[in-house]
């Protein structure tokens, strides 16, 4: 299985959760590829079985606006058949953007779609152990009954 891990990351919480989430990746037994977002494309996608997307709480509690935003928004419509994990750290507020963005990403016809991992600031070891169990998930071959999240 090839995963790509496509993170923005200002501050370096979102990065250090990134490499938790490969290594969670290659400890399953996966091909895994971090590719920055300003790189990544539809095209791109393709290339991959599975995609981890990890980007910070900005602003208002949204995605990063000038690289990440537009990136996302234009391989959203080639994730459809893919599994897909979103992750990311906030500083401020109660994770309200990555209820968006996960709702936002279901609510797109994603079927494949893994619980995300959020953390406060730095990342605790416990924020890491969830990433890389999340990472392991998204190679995983059971199916995801999306009901079960309460997210």
């Amino acid at each position: 299985m090839k995963v790509a891990v496509v993170y923005f990351s200002g501050t370096g919480n979102t990065e250090i959760m990134a490499d938790a989430v490969c290594k969670g990746i290659t400890s399953a037994g996966a091909d895994v590829s971090i590719i920055p977002p300003r790189e990544f494309t539809k095209e791109i996608s393709q290339n991959f079985d599975a995609i981890a997307f990890g980007c910070p709480s900005m602003g208002g509690e949204e995605l990063e606006e000038e690289v990440f935003e537009p990136m996302f928004e234009a391989v959203l419509p080639a994730l459809m058949d893919k599994r897909i994990a979103l992750f990311g750290s906030y500083g401020w507020g109660d994770g309200e953007w990555m209820r968006l963005w996960f709702d936002r990403t279901r609510n797109a016809g994603v079927s494949s779609l893994l619980e995300p991992v959020i953390a406060n600031e730095i990342p605790s070891e416990t924020d890491l152990i969830a990433c890389r169990a999340l990472g392991k998930e998204i190679v995983s071959k059971h199916s995801i009954d999306k009901e079960q999240y309460a997210f």
